[in-house]
């Protein structure tokens, strides 16, 4: 008898697991999640963000994801209430681009998961709300978003005001709250994904997972910005902030925002790893321990050439029939690649402009830039329309799923 017991249990627990995954958590409208839902986005975001796969996280964790799993239930609603649909182009290009960035092969992402026991729906469920959202705000109130031109003309002002000033790379993770009742458990939340992230988890997939914001689809990155483009409390903590640090959770209007200072720069200067650059250079020997009459013949012979070229074919002639010993033609390196002795006046030439004789090395020679590539100056009218316009309608989608939340009907079961 004991060993038909044990039996039965056996079966007992085996059928009780399937069960377990088609359980209800929570009813939205005419739509259900299940268990199964939950723990297969659990399962994704934890292996996705480098967070420790353990009880623990998945407690602390759960109820954020089922808040999610939710908007995006209410988003999809939306799309099929409005005919919004996502075409399977779209989501194959969402997935390959997420392959790309993790430098997989093509397919790559779907044989990941399956290893990892997280089932491709689990992506590609979210990958379609957010798709098919992201349509539905466009039709629907993008119409309400508009730019005058005396806005554009003000913060084309603010901008210039900022030049010289430092300039950051920002990503940010925002967890909204809509009504006082979560202020405690989006608190609580933000806290424990700032110590997940200073454990070792990472910023942009934990921002992708969990951040409230448009910017979560790109992980949370905000671009360079300045400090009149953020709100004062905002970038008064981006000031304090090193490269390769994250705020504290920030209280804001609307919810709590989390920042990582990416990189800082000046605005409007270059610095010269950002500058690539294509040379010629024209050098002769000089000998060591050369007698002044020595050097005094080799500077004349480079002085001749930098007052007879004027193109880097002539330069490249010159290098071949007088010094092709030393001479060389390169043909991309950055500035800050050059030797410090002559940096500073190659970045002083315009191109095809022939240096004066300079010290290269020991030696003499010319130098001519035949191309120059700087990082994009100050952004045009139509980036900062581009920008503001952004914005805005950011602000309307978070309106849009806030109004969508109010009105639906949403029966949370444990």
């Amino acid at each position: 008898m004991r060993w038909l017991l044990a039996l039965l249990l056996l079966v007992a627990g085996a059928l009780a697991a399937p069960a377990q995954e088609t359980r209800i958590v929570a009813v939205v409208n005419d739509d259900i999640i299940t268990v199964g839902d939950l723990s297969a986005r659990l399962k994704l975001v934890l292996r996705s963000s480098n967070i420790p796969d353990t009880p623990e996280a998945r407690q602390r964790l759960s109820a954020q994801m089922l808040r999610t799993l939710i908007d995006e239930k209410l988003q999809m609603q939306e799309a099929k209430r409005l005919g919004v649909k996502v075409a399977d182009k779209e989501l194959n290009e969402a997935v390959e681009r997420i392959e790309q960035r993790n430098n997989m092969p093509k397919g790559g992402l779907e044989k990941y998961l399956g290893q990892q026991g997280i089932p491709f729906n689990a992506l590609t469920d979210q990958l379609s709300a957010a798709i098919a959202f992201g349509k539905v705000v466009r039709n629907r109130v993008s119409q309400d978003v508009s730019v005058s031109d005396d806005e554009v003309s003000d913060a084309m002002s603010r901008i210039k005001d900022d030049v010289g000033k430092p300039q950051s790379r920002v990503s940010e993770l925002f967890l909204s709250v809509d009504n006082p009742s979560q202020e405690e458990d989006v608190r609580k939340l933000a806290d424990r994904l700032v110590e997940q992230i200073r454990g070792g988890a990472n910023f942009y997939a934990v921002a992708q997972q969990f951040s409230q914001s448009p910017s979560a689809a790109v992980g949370g990155d905000i671009g360079w910005v300045t400090p009149s483009q953020l709100n004062p409390l905002l970038g008064e903590a981006v000031a304090k902030m090193n490269p390769g640090e994250m705020s504290y959770p920030i209280r804001m209007p609307g919810g709590f925002y989390i920042l990582y200072l990416v990189d800082r720069k000046t605005l409007g200067a270059s610095s010269p790893d950002q500058i690539s650059l294509s040379l010629v250079e024209v050098v002769f020997q000089l000998p060591p321990g050369a007698a002044d009459a020595d050097r005094q013949r080799i500077e004349a012979q480079a002085k001749e050439i930098s007052a007879s070229a004027k193109s880097c074919g002539e330069m490249s002639k010159f290098a071949r029939e007088r010094a092709p010993q030393l001479s060389r033609q390169i043909a991309r390196i950055k500035a800050s690649e050059l030797p410090a002795e002559i940096q500073k006046q190659v970045l002083a030439l315009k191109v095809a402009e022939p240096s004066p004789p300079l010290t290269i090395g020991g030696n003499i020679g010319v130098v001519m830039v035949c191309d120059r590539q700087d990082p994009p100056g100050l952004p045009t009218r139509e980036q900062v329309a581009d920008t503001l316009a952004r914005e805005r309608l950011d602000t309307l989608a978070r309106r849009y799923l806030r109004d969508l939340r109010r009105g639906a009907y949403v029966d949370i079961r444990g």
